[in-house]
């Protein structure tokens, strides 16, 4: 059985999801109403809270 080539389409469909799937995991930036909620206990809610403090005493 031989090996089917892809139409130029399908690799570019292949291609284009593949660098899609790869950019979402390297995003780290959170969205207001994700599903991905932030915990309260969390570095990034704690340096928010401090930064957060430190605008309010200026």
């Amino acid at each position: 059985m031989g090996v089917t080539r892809l139409k130029r389409k399908d690799r570019r469909n292949k291609t284009v999801s593949r660098l899609e799937v790869q950019g979402l995991k390297m995003a780290t930036n959170l969205q207001p109403g994700s599903r991905s909620k932030e915990s309260k206990t969390s570095q990034l809610a704690k340096n928010l809270a401090v930064l957060a403090q430190l605008t309010e005493s200026k």
